[in-house]
């Protein structure tokens, strides 16, 4: 995985102890530390590598080593016309863990910290990587709410620098700021911006934002399939769009104008619940094409839900003990992009199914998941699709011929499987050369 080469850790040593714990913990991410790591030796070099972090040491951050990633993904956002900028923060939770530097959580008997990364993706929802991040732990000394108006800020800046690409933030109800929006205004709309509205404002030509919005003629109708959720199969979705346009306060004595867009799913059936939107953005909406594709984006924020669910539960974070949240946040600095590439591959696996293996695979680790499942492996490189479909059936996927592409987390515990192997491999033809 090549998202770390160049890295400015201090010397060249610590740079190759970086790529080597990257390889380990990207091919076993469920793996522990030491589970990850092919031996003593390598499992103490890694906690060595943690210990740069130390507030009595030179204090390595966790922001030299994600750089030259993002920097990365910058380059590959520029490859593509328009890309989504999601924001979003998850709490990791270290309960019970003897950590120092840990604050209280949702709950003031939960001890941990939390994570808001700027993921970037495409409409088509390939993920282009992590672009901007932030860790902190409570209490915070500054207002925690101020991270989403920097977090715009900072996609403007990029977007000076991709010309040919038009970034869009989008984030959900905690975004919805006046202070947000009004910054956007000042810059000019270098990004535009696409937040679910959380406030019901108060209109200055008297009445409320949402009703106001739906007294407006409809715009037509879309329709598009709702993913299985927990207990929920996959369904139909039908909504009708309202669009209006408001004058905000733009914090100078003038206005800015904001349009909001609500979605009202219809036709639904006995017990369903309606599936409902209400959005605020930048951008003029006259059109149902124009608010269908504003939809289209804001359902790509899910994409950042997949992103904590493969830190969580395939790179189990949350197992980590690194004694400090220094050494903390430069761990969670390289899983973040270990849960980044098991989604890409994902991803690439059903966009670009007949991409040859050799663009993404190791002939070794290709190989395995045949052997793994007692077969020859072909003579023929394979496509990235057959060799996903092979790992993720090591992880429990059943491959019926109803079934789908596999998901996340059977691709993340077959490619446990398919590491070990290779590295018992490797370790053999090691005792067979002495």
């Amino acid at each position: 995985m090549d998202e770390f080469g160049g890295a400015q850790v201090g010397d060249a040593r610590l740079g190759r102890r970086l790529i080597k714990l990257v390889d380990r913990l990207g091919d076993a991410p469920s793996a522990s530390i030491p589970g990850a790591c092919n031996g003593r030796t390598e499992t103490q070099a890694a906690y060595r590598f943690f210990d740069q972090a130390r507030a009595d040491k030179r204090g390595l951050g966790w922001e030299s080593v994600l750089a030259p990633h993002m920097a990365r993904t910058e380059a590959r956002m520029a490859a593509h016309p328009v890309v989504l900028c999601l924001q979003d923060t998850t709490e990791l939770d270290f309960n019970g863990q003897d950590i120092d530097g840990l604050g209280r959580l949702s709950y003031e008997a939960q001890r941990g910290m939390y994570v808001h990364p700027t993921y970037a993706v495409t409409p088509q929802r390939l993920p282009l990587g992590i672009l901007d991040n932030w860790m902190w732990a409570r209490p915070l000394g500054t207002l925690e709410s101020r991270r989403w108006v920097e977090g715009y800020e900072r996609v403007a800046e990029r977007a000076q620098k991709l010309p040919g690409t038009r970034l869009v933030y989008v984030a959900d109800r905690e975004a919805d700021m006046l202070e947000l929006m009004q910054r956007a205004h000042a810059l000019a709309y270098p990004a535009d911006y696409v937040l679910r509205a959380q406030h019901n404002r108060c209109l200055p030509q008297g009445g409320k934002l949402w009703p106001a919005t739906l007294a407006t003629p409809s715009l037509g109708e879309i329709e598009f399939t709702l993913g299985p959720r927990t207990r929920q199969p996959a369904r139909t979705v039908r909504q009708t769009l309202h669009a209006h346009v408001v004058a905000l306060p733009d914090g100078q004595g003038g206005t800015l104008q904001v349009s909001c867009l609500i979605a009202c799913e219809t036709g639904l059936q006995t017990g369903q619940k309606p599936v409902e939107w209400r959005l605020l953005t930048n951008r003029v909406i006259s059109t149902v094409e124009q608010a269908a594709e504003l939809i289209d984006w804001y359902r790509c924020r899910w994409e950042i839900e997949t992103l904590f669910h493969v830190l969580k539960n395939g790179c189990r974070v949350e197992a980590l003990q690194l004694g400090e949240i220094k050494k903390l946040e430069l761990a969670l600095a390289i899983y973040l992009v270990v849960a980044w590439r098991l989604t890409h591959l994902q991803h690439l696996a059903r966009t670009h199914p007949e991409l040859p293996a050799s663009e993404v695979f190791d002939p070794v680790e290709w190989q395995a998941a045949w052997l793994l499942a007692e077969k020859d492996p072909p003579k023929k490189t394979p496509s990235v699709r057959e060799v996903i479909r092979r790992i993720a059936m090591l992880g429990g996927f059943l491959a019926r011929k109803g079934d789908g592409e596999p998901g996340v987390k059977t691709l993340w515990q077959g490619f446990a499987r398919v590491t070990s192997f290779v590295r018992g491999v490797e370790k053999m033809r090691t005792i067979h050369a002495l």
